[in-house]
């Protein structure tokens, strides 16, 4: 298979242009790790580091932070409201669109979190791998929800224990509310300015909200199944 090639360019309010490339492993569905001489002090694992921190024994460095120092360190200094174009290409397609420099940064910051390597953002690779770039709050729930669906399908062929009631899905999103509490942290440490902080703040609201809303999240998406509930003829 060959490699998952996504490129984020950002042209911004100066007019000049910053693009960020990324490959992703197919089959791992991870970020090649990062250059250990070329990462700052706050991308130490002990730097604000999670409290539900595990399966790290051994590593110096976070792995979503390290990841993330690129962008944070090439825009510490703007503003998370300035207006900037992003352009995203996959090798299915190619995404134009105006918007804040808060909202580009935080779609490329789930991307990469997905895919870093940290523990408690692999649930999300599925969707690093069909990366929707600039989602909504109802569209990154409809993918979330989906993906987890699908895994328990997986799962159940295997033999192995199905969570249908999606309680495994909300307990991931607690447990990423709480990297993302700690990653703001080593963030304003980090930022001269509010952009990636901001950024990923955006972020976090749909790690907090998904756990709160959950039922009710579930049952307004059960209104695009109609066709399914109400039909006896099993396609």
């Amino acid at each position: 298979m060959h490699p998952i090639d996504i490129h984020y360019t950002f042209k911004l309010p100066d007019g000049s242009e910053e693009t960020f490339s990324l490959r992703i492993d197919p089959d791992r569905l991870t970020l090649p790790p990062r250059q250990e001489n070329t990462l700052p002090d706050w991308c130490r694992l002990e730097f604000y580091q999670c409290p539900n921190c595990r399966d790290m024994e051994g590593e110096k460095w976070c792995p979503a932070a390290a990841h993330l120092s690129k962008i944070v360190h090439r825009f510490s200094a703007l503003l998370s409201y300035e207006e900037i174009r992003l352009k995203v290409v996959t090798a299915e397609r190619e995404i134009h669109q105006h918007t804040t420099i808060q909202r580009a940064i935080a779609s490329y910051m789930g991307l990469v979190m997905a895919a870093s390597g940290c523990p408690h953002t692999a649930f999300l690779r599925p969707m690093a791998r069909f990366h929707l770039p600039l989602a909504n709050d109802r569209e990154t729930m409809y993918r979330a929800f989906s993906m987890y669906a699908l895994a328990q399908f997986f799962i159940a062929r295997e033999k192995g224990p199905v969570d249908m009631e999606f309680q495994g899905l909300k307990q991931a999103y607690e447990d990423l509310a709480t990297v993302n509490k700690s990653m703001i942290k080593r963030l304003r440490a980090a930022s001269e300015k509010d952009s990636s902080v901001n950024a990923l703040v955006n972020l976090d609201l749909h790690a907090r909200v998904i756990p709160i809303i959950f039922e009710e999240s579930l049952e307004e998406l059960r209104t695009l199944y109609a066709a399914y509930l109400k039909s006896s003829t099993p396609w």
